[in-house]
């Protein structure tokens, strides 16, 4: 389990020698506006994890402690918050959230300052080029590897003319460049493409743009708010076929509200949303069992995105005790090397990929009885 694979190389290295000071990790999340749902699972997760870290003594007579700070979404507070933790030599590493454009801005300061950094957006630009993005790792679902799973399921199914609901952002654009290759590969094509700003509530402008076309099944790929409205505008547009969501779309447990529009919905995403229904074979799964119901016990319910937050949080801790050290340069470098079978997956990170989420950790899921479970 990494908490005992953390322990037993803490014991190993220098770092109960150093003084007894904190290790700070700073983050940077959207804790308000439309990817409020997002943040506010990332800073659950990541307060959750400080506290097992911390109980369970993976730093030795080091503390783990987490500042976080709301960005709103919004690039020029991100890169404010992102130049002050530069600047303030107690901050270990950054985690930042969903907000690509929150990163990208701050790219030169984060080099600069050579300050580690983990996105847990899933745009592609935050971590590439790697010239330019030396300090910064990336840990969310590939936007190729959703792309190539669901077109997966589409064969599977006999898809053939596919539409597309998509945010007009770097994340929606990208995902509807990678749908349309795989798309392609299974002899099916994109009949049409609604799309919506990232703030907008009204949808079904964007849904009656999908369904012109026809399509025997419509890809929705937004975050989890605007995915479940999504849904509920194509249903009042008058389609009834199959919905599919990518990884971004992975929201709460169980379904209420205007996110109960989802039921009979797929999605491509990790098998811990649906950990219930996965019998724990190996140390990995028992550890996405305990850490979904420790979640679930703390907080009422599990969002799916927060595993990713934890696994970042993990992988400091596992820099700073392998390393030994809380310098810049030393973590990059102990980072590059990191592999984790962790809660969310499979993780493996090189000096050439700083994007690490291995693709076989994807599964499909579907919304079923008010909650996610494995599909079939």
């Amino acid at each position: 389990m990494l908490a005992v694979a953390a322990a037993s190389a803490a014991g190993c290295t220098s770092v109960n020698a150093e003084q007894e000071t904190d290790v700070v990790v700073a983050a940077s999340l959207e804790l308000s506006g439309s990817a409020a749902d997002l943040g506010t699972a990332y800073k659950r997760a990541l307060e959750l994890r400080v506290a097992q870290i911390n109980s369970g003594g993976l730093l030795g007579r080091r503390r783990l402690a987490l500042r976080v700070r709301d960005n709103r979404s919004d690039p020029a507070i991100a890169l404010t918050q992102i130049t002050e933790f530069t600047g303030d030599p107690d901050v270990t590493a950054i985690i930042t959230g969903a907000c690509a454009e929150c990163v990208t801005g701050a790219a030169k300061v984060i080099n600069d300052g050579r300050l580690p950094t983990i996105a847990l957006s899933p745009v592609a630009e935050v971590s590439a080029p790697l010239a330019d993005r030396r300090y910064i790792f990336r840990l969310a679902p590939n936007v190729d590897d959703d792309a190539s799973v669901l077109a997966g399921e589409l064969a599977r199914a006999g898809r053939r003319k596919v539409a597309f609901v998509s945010s007009d952002d770097a994340y929606g654009r990208g995902g509807a460049e990678a749908l349309a290759r795989e798309v392609a590969k299974i002899g099916a094509k994109v009949v049409a493409h609604g799309q919506y700003a990232p703030a907008d509530g009204d949808l079904g402008r964007a849904a009656r743009a999908a369904t012109a076309g026809s399509p025997d099944a419509i890809v929705v790929w937004g975050y989890p708010p605007q995915a479940a409205t999504a849904i509920g505008a194509l249903r009042d547009a008058g389609y009834r076929g199959q919905v599919y969501l990518d990884a971004g779309a992975a929201g709460e447990l169980f379904l209420g509200g205007p996110a109960a529009t989802t039921d009979g919905t797929a999605l491509v995403f990790t098998q811990t949303l649906a950990i219930d229904d996965v019998i724990a074979t190996t140390p990995a799964k028992a550890a996405r069992r305990q850490w979904f119901q420790d979640y679930m016990s703390r907080y009422g319910t599990y969002h799916g995105h927060a595993s990713f937050a934890a696994d970042a949080l993990q992988l400091v801790v596992n820099a700073v005790v392998k390393s030994g050290s809380t310098d810049g340069d030393t973590l990059r470098a102990a980072l590059e090397t990191s592999q984790i079978d962790g809660l969310s997956g499979q993780v493996r990170l090189t000096p050439s990929n700083h994007s690490g989420f291995m693709p076989q950790s994807l599964t499909m899921l579907e919304a079923r009885g008010g909650r996610w479970r494995l599909l079939g």
